[in-house]
C-alpha cells in the first residue's frame, strides 16, 4: 500500500506510475485534473496496487463512465472488454 509518503507525489500520486506518464512531471500534476489521463494509464498499465489508489481516488462510477465515454479511445480492445465486464459497462 501507498502510506509511505516517499511512494507518492506531494499531490498524492503513486510515482510507481511515472514510467507510464513520462511527458508529464508527476510533482506537478494535478489528480483532478489530469483525472482522464491517470484513470487511462492505470488502467492500461497499472499494478493491482496502483488500481486500489485509482479506485480509492476516484470512485468505481466516475471510472466506468470513462470507460463507456473514452475507454475505446484509450484502451486496447482486449483492455477495454475487460474493463467493461468488471464495471458493467455497456459497448458505444
Amino acid at each position: 500500500m501507498f502510506r509511505e509518503s516517499k511512494l507518492l507525489t506531494s499531490r498524492g500520486i503513486p510515482r510507481s506510475l511515472a514510467p507510464f506518464l513520462q511527458e508529464y512531471n508527476l510533482e506537478d500534476l494535478d489528480p483532478q485534473r489530469a483525472k482522464a489521463t491517470l484513470i487511462e494509464r492505470t488502467l492500461r498499465y497499472g499494478s493491482r496496487e496502483e488500481l486500489r489508489w485509482l479506485f480509492r481516488l476516484y470512485g468505481e462510477e466516475a471510472i466506468a463512465v470513462w470507460v463507456r465515454d473514452w475507454g475505446h479511445y484509450g484502451l486496447p480492445p482486449a483492455q477495454l472488454a475487460f474493463w467493461r465486464l468488471v464495471l458493467g459497462v455497456g459497448g458505444d
